[in-house]
């Protein structure tokens, strides 16, 4: 599984450590503690999957080269309440100053891989994929999307530039959804991209239709509207053989839900809540 880029975790590890201002703890100074060597243990206090290990071991190596670090679990592995993740030894001052930069990064990052691996688990019949979305916390989107891979889930667009993606502002910014059909013939003779458009009503899905695209986002659609949705496709299949087009299904999707729209036909969904609503892993970290 790739990882973020080297570049990316050491400048977002500086920031932290920066802002949590590492260099100058005037507790470990006003208790002069910093100066021995000590061991510590950071474990899970529940179940879940886990991400961020190699950020963590990022954060205790700058703020001192000489600590040791020792991953238990690997990203993507899984645990359960009281496992031990890892284990650190060295300086009291940087063991103990790089200790909560070290747990925000592993238990926000692990929150999101463990509710991406329960959306994989609700759907794991069905065969369709789990996608994240760009709803990711400013500057954090290249960790998240990792996590989300850490969960077992796959990653949508990582930005503006990767794709079309059609949306409702965009289409009234055309004009109206007949505006967009003749826009995106227009464009497709031009330039070829990956094109998908999303459609928020039933009407709407018959326009678009035939005309060129990759795929259909079915946005806010209950799961007996998805169901007609793909059985228009279907039926416009079965009239034009040569046609293909890829069903997302997205809006108002949860884990209560998210069984009810894995429908034959449907090959992704995707959900933002699992990047910008995933609760944390609680994990604690303990000198022995």
């Amino acid at each position: 599984m790739e990882g973020p880029k080297r570049t990316t975790v050491e400048s977002m590890v500086r920031a932290a450590l920066e802002e949590d201002s590492v260099r100058e703890d005037v507790t470990v100074s006003y208790l002069g503690v910093g100066t021995g060597t000590i061991r510590a243990e950071i474990a899970a206090n529940r179940a879940g999957v886990i991400a961020g290990i190699d950020i963590a071991r990022e954060v205790f190596r700058q703020v001192d080269d000489s600590t040791v670090f020792d991953a238990i679990v690997g990203d993507g592995g899984r645990c359960s309440g009281g496992d031990v993740l890892c284990r650190v030894s060295g300086p009291a001052r940087a063991v103990l100053g790089a200790e909560r930069a070290a747990l925000n990064f592993m238990q926000h990052l692990s929150g999101v891989a463990t509710l991406a691996a329960e959306f994989v688990a609700r759907v794991a019949h069905s065969g369709v994929t789990i996608l994240d979305t760009r709803k990711t916390t400013p500057l954090w989107r290249e960790l998240e999307k990792y996590a989300v891979r850490c969960g077992g889930a796959h990653n949508h667009r990582p930005d503006l530039r990767a794709m079309v993606l059609v949306k409702e502002n965009h289409i009234r910014a055309l004009g109206g959804p007949e505006a967009l059909v003749g826009r995106l013939r227009e464009s497709s003779r031009r330039r070829r991209r990956f094109v998908e458009v999303e459609v928020d009503s039933l009407a709407i899905l018959d326009l678009v239709l035939g005309v060129p695209l990759d795929r259909v986002m079915l946005d806010n659609f209950a799961p007996d509207e998805v169901r007609t949705g793909l059985e228009r496709i279907e039926a416009y299949r079965k009239a034009h053989p040569d046609y293909r087009v890829e069903v997302e299904v997205s809006g108002g999707v949860t884990l209560e839900n998210v069984d009810s729209y894995a429908l034959p036909g449907v090959d992704y969904i995707s959900v933002g809540a699992i990047t910008h609503s995933a609760p944390a892993l609680p994990m604690s970290m303990e000198v022995l």
